[in-house]
């Protein structure tokens, strides 16, 4: 038999089935028929129609660029010279494309989507079908160098398990797969090798495609799947430790329209209110906004707007940087716009005050100083905030978490981009996927100091980033001293029975396990002992 395909499992399951392996970019031959403005306002409307969701934040991105006044501009100057309006598309994005690629970080990130908003564009000119997942008209198992956020939008059950040459832990792909319950395996280059109609399984837990799978094994493993699904979605309670300590298991939102777990909200994401807009949303906007997740009560964390030169929004009027992901991002925005905080957190206020039985915290992002997180806490106080707090995302803030504690009421780590800054690597780079992985020793030693600096202050400190909602790393967290985990709602019950097989004592173990281990991933059954290899 011969060695499975390796990647980065990022959405736990494992599942068998067929594969069907994306079609490539359409091909420049032929005429338009459609202008170059009416290309662009067919892909826009695409998109729109699909913004739903988890998907909302990411599609309201792309629409944003492909609405780009500069692009029609430059598109409409190069069908003024001669070019039909595919190929004047074509240049266009490709212009666009490399320009951002070379600005790297969070625009980087952007490129590969423009890849994917060139191609819709082009066949919408030519009056082509737009790409998009294929339908072989059975359940399989989706194969592609990458995938678009449009084309994670429009996943459904028919797509067994996910499997990308390209992408990261943290990359949209990974993101949805895990808000949908998808098996998924990412930065995966023999991919190229599995052809349509192959017979394979796919383990998003170990990262793992085994091929020359037979018919008996796709129903044995489907079943097991199915029946292990089933178990995990009948499953109800809190998150607790076989031994009764208590871990409240938490969602990460972007909308009122996320689901959310029994415990509440341990992110919830502002940016879909700024996004595709040239204005900065109204209070009264976002006080109904908020109101909409703060009505049904419980335990809700809200993140003031993370955005900034890395996340560009037009009304801000930020200059581009030659480094955005350490320029002005997150908190920082405030050193140059203070009234888009000041609207935020009265928003945030009032409409806590308008629907009592939740209980509202608020953190900002990209925290890096004490200082900072003073200020932030003593403003947020000021206009009425019960509990203020910070998000750990850069090193320093980690190394400094017994100072921020002093003028916090709590502490959230993003794991995801406290990897990227970390190893000083793009979440977006394939090649250094690797580096991002959340049981690097060195990411996990950071999030144990955050933690002791906790306990010692008698505060919580959780983690919100994607590492919260692996269940084999869940354990590891809480033996480091984390309280709270904040993930997908999918994410919840795979989490909540892992931690259920362990004591506290076992997951302290496997914390000191991982941080003297040089295996990059660990198994459980090498840190939980026999018992849990069984589970």
């Amino acid at each position: 038999m011969s060695e499975p395909l390796t990647g980065i499992g990022v959405s736990p399951g494992l599942i068998a089935g067929p594969v069907a392996r994306m079609a490539g970019p359409p091909a420049l031959t032929g005429s338009s028929v459609l202008n170059v403005s009416e290309a662009l306002s067919a892909v826009a409307f695409q998109l729109r129609s699909r913004a739903v969701g988890e998907a909302a934040e990411i599609l309201e991105a792309q629409i944003m660029m492909v609405e780009d006044p500069q692009l029609l501009e430059e598109a409409e100057r190069l069908t003024a010279d001669g070019l039909d309006a595919a190929r004047a598309l074509d240049r266009a994005f490709s212009a666009h494309e490399k320009a951002m690629l070379e600005l790297g970080g969070y625009f980087a990130e952007r490129a590969a989507d423009l890849e994917d908003l060139r191609n819709r564009a082009v066949a919408a000119a030519l009056g082509q079908p737009m790409p998009g997942l294929p339908e072989p008209g059975h359940p399989y198992v989706l194969v592609a160098d990458d995938l678009s956020p449009a084309d994670t939008a429009t996943l459904d059950s028919s797509v067994l398990a996910i499997v990308t040459q390209r992408g990261g832990p943290t990359s949209h792909t990974a993101i949805l797969a895990r808000a949908r319950g998808i098996p998924a395996v990412v930065a995966c280059p023999t991919a190229e090798v599995l052809a349509d109609g192959e017979l394979v399984a796919v383990d998003g837990s170990l990262g793992s495609v085994r091929q020359g799978v037979t018919e008996g094994e796709v129903t044995e493993i489907r079943d097991a799947f199915l029946a292990t699904r089933a178990r995990l979605l009948a499953s109800r309670g809190p998150g607790r430790t076989a031994d009764g300590h208590a871990v409240p298991l938490m969602s990460n939102i972007g909308s009122a329209a996320d689901p959310v777990g029994e415990e509440g909200v341990g992110l919830f994401r502002t940016e879909f209110l700024f996004l595709d807009r040239r204005t900065a949303p109204s209070l009264e906007e976002q006080e109904a906004a908020y109101a909409a997740v703060f009505s049904r009560g419980g335990k809700v964390v809200v993140r003031t707007l993370d955005a900034g030169t890395d996340k560009p929004l037009p009304f801000l009027g930020l200059a581009e940087e030659e480094n955005p992901a350490l320029g002005i991002r997150g908190l920082r925005v405030d050193r140059v716009l203070p009234q888009v905080l000041d609207t935020q957190l009265d928003a945030i206020v009032r409409a806590a005050a308008a629907h009592p039985s939740a209980e509202v915290w608020v953190m900002a992002p990209m925290v890096t100083t004490w200082q900072e997180a003073a200020a932030f806490a003593s403003r947020a106080r000021e206009r009425g905030v019960t509990r203020a707090g910070v998000m750990i995302e850069v090193p320093a803030a980690a190394l400094m978490a017994r100072e921020l504690l002093e003028h916090v009421d709590f502490l959230s780590i993003g794991t995801n981009d406290l990897s990227q800054y970390t190893f000083a690597a793009d979440r977006q780079h394939a090649r250094l996927a690797d580096l991002l992985d959340p049981w690097q020793p060195a990411l996990l030693r950071l999030v144990g100091a955050c933690a002791r600096a906790g306990l010692e202050a008698g505060k919580p400190v959780g983690v919100c980033g994607e590492a919260a909602g692996d269940p084999r790393l869940a354990p590891v967290l809480v033996g480091l001293g984390v309280t709270s985990l904040s993930m997908s709602a999918t994410s919840v019950p795979a989490v909540r029975e892992s931690l259920a097989g362990v004591t506290l004592d076992q997951c302290r173990a496997a914390a000191d396990g991982v941080l003297s281990d040089q295996l990059l991933v660990p198994q459980p059954a090498d840190l939980l002992g026999p018992d849990a290899a069984g589970r």
